[in-house]
């Protein structure tokens, strides 16, 4: 494995350079995530457990605060830090390719190492992101709704399924959530395992990320499609199937990365 890819260096650039990538690529990268996770199962089941714990959390308490209208954007928008919380399968993945030891505890160094800034710079702008599509659906339910109350989860769903206001909420949120997840898309796609790979700075890292989706803009809404598809498999049942899905996307995303940015 570790002659599979060339070995790169830390470094600082000013914008790494990006290659065409197309459906087959797509299909190698999940490929290889999917080895990656049959290889490291125990190591990526634990690295993730946060994450279906967190959206049962916030599942719990969208219904104790009675803000059932949010219980979607809430479950949608946390996917948006899923690059992040993905941080340590990445380095996992790469770790793996070099021949290096592969234990937990070398699984989340880059976040005390000399790329932690970077990566915190990048996950705090998918925090304000994720901060900002919040807002926009509540102001989206609050145009629509005004001060209505949801008493019930079946309720809710009744009434956005059955009526035409349901329905342009649908429409419109759907719209609004496919902006948020486009720009999440460019931000991250291929940022954080830079950072690690590579030890770039965040701006030289999102700069990259945004002129790979740019230089294949149908390739890469197929990904994120690919993304958005199996992160919602992965939620139906309470989140759980995240446990599953993340790791694979995750490793996947190293992989991807590899074939697309340029030693």
């Amino acid at each position: 494995m570790a002659g599979l890819y060339p070995v790169s260096h830390p470094q600082t650039l000013a914008r790494a350079s990006v290659r065409r990538i197309g459906l087959d690529d797509l299909r190698f990268a999940l490929r290889k995530g999917l080895d990656d996770f049959v290889a490291m199962p125990t190591h990526a089941l634990f690295l993730i457990a946060i994450y279906p714990v967190a959206g049962v959390l916030i599942a719990a308490a969208t219904f104790e605060n009675d803000l059932i209208p949010l219980m979607f954007p809430l479950a949608s928008g946390f996917a948006l830090l899923g690059p992040f919380a993905a941080i340590g399968l990445y380095e996992m993945s790469r770790r793996r390719e070099q021949g290096r030891d592969i234990g937990l505890i070398n699984a989340y160094a880059p976040l005390t190492g000399q790329s932690a800034k970077a990566i915190g710079v990048v996950a705090l702008t998918l925090s304000l992101l994720f901060v900002a599509w919040l807002i926009a659906a509540m102001a989206l339910y609050w145009t629509l709704y005004g001060e209505a109350r949801q008493d019930s989860i079946l309720g809710f769903l009744q009434e956005v399924l059955t009526t035409p206001r349901g329905w342009m909420l649908i429409v419109v949120g759907n719209l609004v959530g496919a902006a948020f997840s486009l720009i999440a898309l460019a931000i991250s796609a291929v940022s954080f395992p830079l950072i690690i790979d590579r030890g770039t700075e965040a701006g030289t890292a999102i700069a990259t990320s945004v002129a790979l989706v740019q230089q294949n803009p149908g390739t890469m809404v197929v990904w994120g499609l690919i993304v958005a598809g199996l992160l919602t498999l992965g939620m139906l049942p309470l989140f759980v199937g995240l446990a599953l899905v993340l790791p694979i996307l995750g490793h996947a995303t190293w992989h991807l990365y590899r074939r697309a940015v340029m030693p």
